[in-house]
């Protein structure tokens, strides 16, 4: 028994209809997300001038390592002020414990220098503190992510003149409906895509939220903006392939050793 053309040609198109739908199902477009980082903001304590830069954005520091200067005019007077105090204090102690051991001075007014000469030692060590501060130094290794107060600018107190992204610190973010949340656990590894990442990217859940919100606009389609989804958020397994701001895809593969074993 033979089949008719047309017979033939609708079995053909089925059997592509089939194909299609199996690559669009292998190329789903996964979960929506993008790469962040918890940057470490290093910060003057007390106001001044941006008198130098060490860094530029983009250079790789160690721990340790210099950032920038800030003015220190205020401080150094302040130290040399104190310093001034610290030794009449010290005069007065020697005066004072010399008369004490001939018995012309009284136990009190020694007490009072002793006090006195503590109080200018402690004021010392705090300017010679308040001065050394007005270098800031690396905390941490990473890259220099950004420099929000360049030199010749007036940065107040608290303000980061510049910020620091550690390797480690490298996070993705991306939403899961509530039916995918029986599927996943903190230390599950799942699958991360983008445009030009290596094929073997990894990643591993360290927190899912246990609240709903919205899908952010960042990422929502006409389709799906009024869906309630929930926040995971993961570290890469190589951060060093990844960049702040970059969009990728997750893909969610079967639980893990690790997760099943919590």
């Amino acid at each position: 028994m033979t089949s008719s053309p047309t017979t033939l040609r609708l079995l053909a198109i089925s059997a592509l209809a089939i194909a299609l739908a199996g690559c669009n199902e292998r190329r789903g477009p996964g979960f929506q997300g993008w790469v962040e980082a918890d940057m470490i903001f290093v910060s003057p304590d007390e106001s001044g001038r941006v008198t130098k830069l060490d860094v530029r954005e983009g250079d790789e520091v160690k721990p340790g390592a210099p950032l920038y200067s800030v003015d220190d005019d205020l401080q150094l007077a302040d130290l040399n002020q104190n310093n001034a105090t610290l030794a009449n204090a010290k005069q007065s102690y020697d005066r004072a414990a010399s008369l004490s051991k001939t018995g012309s001075g009284t136990q009190a007014a020694l007490d009072a220098a002793v006090s006195a000469l503590r109080v200018a030692e402690a004021r010392v060590n705090t300017s010679q503190t308040r001065l050394a501060r007005r270098n800031g130094f690396a905390p941490v290794g990473g890259i220099i992510q950004q420099i929000y107060f360049r030199e010749g600018e007036m940065v107040q107190a608290q303000r980061p003149v510049l910020s620091i992204m550690p390797p480690g610190n490298m996070k993705l973010r991306f939403f899961v409906p509530e039916t995918k949340l029986p599927e996943l656990a903190i230390g599950d590894e799942v699958k991360v895509t983008c445009d030009n990442c290596s094929a073997d990217l990894t990643a591993k859940i360290y927190f899912i939220a246990t609240t709903a919100e919205y899908t952010p606009p960042v990422i929502y389609s006409l389709d799906e903006r009024n869906k309630l989804v929930y926040l995971i958020q993961a570290r890469p397994s190589r951060p060093d392939s990844l960049r702040v701001g970059q969009p990728i895809s997750v893909f969610l593969n079967a639980r893990t050793p690790v997760a099943d074993k919590r």
